[in-house]
């Protein structure tokens, strides 16, 4: 059982991975996977948690502090998975999951007043050279604020308006993902792996931000500034000079905008000062917001067509069902003893050395989604087994960084990729062959950027 467990978890991720070709949405199959998982690991539990082959830390330490039990009685083994582990990992992802509906929902009431055109209208450059630039590091930093799938898509959008030629816009759309996922990287609220880190506990936002910005600019910088040279010209005349129309209050606008990334912000600096909990920090600013929202349309008179409620329902409610699926498939193998296996299979690969993981770790969330992979990882270390392992220790902080930025290697490792892939139809080949080795050599360039910087100031 405990083999045919890392089966099936391979096979939901190549129909997570194949999702357009098979025409399933990758939120039922990581829903069914995350099911799967526990259901395998409970009717295989007595051959699984009494193999003395099997390290599992969590089963020996139950053991322990419960020498009434009989480690091999079916309700002593029931209690461990149901009462004590599954809940254990449901109260950690449902606070991820809390915090992503919190942040959703606070940016799809900006989208609602159309506020992000204020950003966007005031991209009027034609210059190919110079509108590569000028994305790369708006996206960069608004990813960072807001989160890279989100940037992703507003930035694909004001790229409908701006490029015509189907080709020249996939360039750019690469490059937004290759921005979107370096943003996310060193912002504890911009990438869904960096959150999970940050609520976990293993880094703080000062520390995430201070260490990882450079390295994460420089992954950026690096591939576009080879693109760039690619690019000449002028861009044709786009044929309407309006790039984003709203029937929306200018000062309305204004408003849900700068209130809506207000809230965002206020996020950690409510986690620094009083030490509340990322997601408890991101309900409050989402309560009030709605609130004062509420009470802006009801003042107005349009309170139920620009409602909060209403909005609530564009949110993207399959994204948060399929983090959830992920997360209960990740925990599933954490509990079965399946982590700590790959962590010593890593170890030994790599000679125990903290950048050879991490960066390996990287490489494969262009492949495998970095989501699992974090909360993997997150599973096969424990936080300050070693110096490395500390809050804030290099491991943590180089996964922050490799699981973000490595995701752009391929355009199904990251959630901006398959955003942008789904907007424009950009093939996988294409991709392939145009973005991926910029994507790679950024990788490394900021890993070793993040070394150096390591080496100077530890």
């Amino acid at each position: 059982m405990f083999v045919l467990m890392i089966i099936v978890f391979v096979i939901g991720y190549a129909c997570i991975a194949l999702e357009h070709k098979l025409k399933i949405d990758k939120a039922a199959t990581a829903l069914m996977l995350g099911a799967l998982m526990w259901i395998l690991f409970v009717i295989g539990k007595e051959s699984i948690l009494n193999d003395p082959s099997i390290e599992n830390a969590s089963w020996q330490k139950y053991c322990t502090t419960h020498p009434e039990g009989d480690p091999h009685d079916s309700d002593f083994m029931n209690a461990f998975v149901f009462e004590e582990e599954s809940l254990l990992h449901l109260g950690e992802t449902s606070e991820t999951l809390f915090f992503l509906l919190g942040a959703m929902t606070i940016v799809a009431i900006i989208d609602k007043h159309n506020g992000f055109s204020i950003i966007t209208d005031r991209i009027t450059t034609r210059s190919k050279r110079k509108l590569l630039w000028m994305l790369s590091l708006l996206t960069f930093f608004m990813s960072a604020v807001l989160d890279n799938l989100t940037t992703t898509i507003v930035m694909v959008t004001l790229l409908n308006k701006l490029v015509a030629d189907r080709h020249l816009r996939w360039t750019y759309a690469g490059m937004i993902i290759l921005a979107a996922n370096a943003g996310g990287a060193w912002s504890p609220i911009g990438d869904v792996t960096t959150i999970m880190l940050w609520i976990g506990g293993y880094i703080t936002a000062a520390k995430v931000v201070a260490m990882l910005i450079v390295p994460s600019l420089i992954s950026m910088i690096i591939p576009l500034v080879v693109l760039g040279f690619s690019l000449k010209g002028e861009l044709e005349t786009p044929k309407t000079s309006e790039v984003l129309s709203s029937d929306s209050d200018s000062r309305l606008k204004g408003f849900c905008l700068y209130w809506g990334i207000g809230s965002l912000l206020m996020v950690p600096v409510l986690k620094t000062v009083l030490h509340l909990p990322p997601y408890m920090g991101m309900i409050l600013m989402l309560g009030i917001f709605w609130l004062i929202t509420d009470l802006v349309h009801h003042h107005n008179g349009d309170h139920r067509e620009n409602s909060v409620a209403k909005v609530l329902t564009g949110v993207d409610v399959p994204t948060i069902l399929f983090f959830l699926g992920i997360l209960s498939a990740v925990a599933a193998l954490q509990t079965s003893g399946h982590l700590a296996a790959m962590s010593s299979w890593l170890d030994e690969t790599c000679n125990k050395n903290t950048y050879g993981i991490g960066l390996t770790i990287g490489i494969l969330s262009s492949i495998v989604d970095n989501v699992p992979l974090v909360a993997g990882s997150m599973g096969m270390y424990e936080l300050g087994a070693s110096p490395d392992l500390v809050l804030d220790g290099t491991f943590w902080q180089l996964l922050a960084y490799a699981a973000g930025t490595g995701g752009s290697i391929l355009i199904i490792g990251s959630a901006a990729g398959v955003a942008a892939m789904g907007l424009e139809k950009i093939e996988f080949v294409w991709y392939l062959k145009h973005i991926s080795w910029l994507a790679l050599i950024g990788y490394f360039a900021g890993a070793l950027c993040f070394w150096l910087m390591h080496s100077a100031f530890a």
